[in-house]
């Protein structure tokens, strides 16, 4: 099998061969191009093409150089080709769904008529999340993220995290979760080596939390959030999308929660999917929220972070935590974007509000070898668009509801 190091930076990729210094390589079969090109819809057209990287950080030299000659030379580019898009973006990030399924049905990520579930053997097998994130760790993913639907409920999360952390170059293992099954889980999740937590909680009100997410728990996830700060993880991230009419009323209630407590409060704009309703007026943008949370705390100071951190973060002068907002909507971070997703049944999406996604399951399933699987993801990754289409052209795509992609 070829080593990492002979298939990272140097690999030229074209779908009728692949080169490999200089020598070709078996071809790619005509079945998974067929694969990919039906997943993809209505972007059939294979080819990475020659588009130019546009990349503030790169030398004013190297603007006019193609995506494929940058490719090629470790000293200018020193990530691996596959998960290099044409606009230099490095996708060192992956976010795996690990189920459909969930134990609540909240209003932004579900439609009230639920979802019809994946037949369950077209679903990743446990072997094929592992051989996934073993061949995106080797290329350079080095934080992966589990969500889903509801991570937690799979009864073999602790197993996949404990094999997860044997993957070499690996730095971080986090969960995305309800928090419902939190407190139960935690201290398995963190002795098989869980590194993060973020947990969502949109609402502080029990009535409210209940009527927002359909479902009763209000006091397990805050059970859940208490047995994350005893067990030391700091921060603890708790998600909250802000929704006009809904919770927007709990913004200060939110960041008083950040006085005692070691909480990175991150409030998400409301975002279209699926099934969710969104409209315009429902949102409440980040300028919108900031502007409230300075009437009570004119001193709230704005942090440094890092560049492709997804949250505008802030801290009131004192306070043990902080909160960020997450301005999908409003002020988009695409030009930073260093992630990738992989729903539970398996399909690459390079863009959580693109529509284009590539089954990984089938080529898989088909018996292809990594090099085959790493052509696939490099095309995906390499056609990925410089920004998404903007909220109102995203409230009119079809794409999956939340809870089938993957928090």
């Amino acid at each position: 099998m070829t080593t990492h190091a002979s298939m990272c930076c140097r690999l030229f990729v074209r779908f009728n061969s692949l080169t490999l210094f200089g020598k070709p390589v078996k071809c790619i079969n005509r079945n998974l191009l067929r694969l990919y090109s039906s997943a993809t819809q209505k972007e059939n057209d294979l080819e990475l093409g020659d588009s130019t990287l546009s990349a503030t950080n790169l030398p004013a030299s190297l603007k006019n150089t193609s995506r494929q000659e940058r490719l090629r030379d470790d000293s200018i580019l020193p990530f691996s080709a596959f998960l290099t898009d044409n606009f230099g973006r490095r996708h060192n990030y992956l976010r795996i769904s690990l189920t459909e399924k969930c134990n609540l049905r909240c209003q932004y990520c579900m439609p009230e008529e639920g979802v019809k579930l994946t037949p369950r053997g077209q679903l990743l097998s446990t072997s094929e999340v592992l051989t996934l994130a073993r061949l995106f760790v080797q290329e350079g993913v080095d934080k992966i993220r589990l969500t889903g639907g509801e991570p937690l409920i799979r009864p073999d999360v602790v197993d996949i995290i404990a094999e997860l952390r044997k993957l070499e170059g690996l730095k971080t293992i986090a969960v995305t979760t309800n928090g419902m099954n939190l407190a139960k889980l935690l201290p398995k999740l963190k002795n098989a080596g869980l590194d993060l937590i973020n947990i969502s909680l949109d609402s502080l009100v029990p009535a409210k939390f209940e009527f927002i997410v359909r479902r009763k728990g209000f006091h397990k996830v805050m059970e859940g959030i208490d047995k994350a700060i005893e067990m030391g993880y700091d921060p603890v991230k708790v998600n909250c999308v802000v929704m006009r009419g809904l919770n927007e009323d709990e913004l200060l209630d939110f960041v008083a929660l950040t006085e005692k407590k070691p909480l990175d409060v991150r409030f998400i704009e409301y975002m279209p999917f699926d099934g969710n309703k969104w409209n315009f007026k429902k949102m409440v943008s980040y300028q919108e929220m900031l502007d409230h949370i300075r009437q009570q705390w004119p001193h709230l100071e704005r942090l440094q972070t890092g560049p492709t951190d997804t949250a505008k973060t802030f801290k009131v002068p004192g306070f043990k935590g902080q909160v960020g907002f997450i301005t999908s909507m409003s002020d988009h971070f695409c030009g930073s974007c260093n992630r990738l997703r992989i729903t539970a049944d398996g399909s690459l999406k390079v863009c959580l509000f693109g529509n284009s996604e590539v089954s990984l399951r089938d080529v898989l399933r088909s018996g292809s070898s990594d090099e085959e699987l790493l052509q696939i993801i490099g095309a995906a990754v390499g056609r990925k668009k410089k920004q998404h289409a903007g909220m109102f052209s995203i409230s009119q795509m079809k794409n999956r509801p939340m809870i089938l992609i993957g928090g």
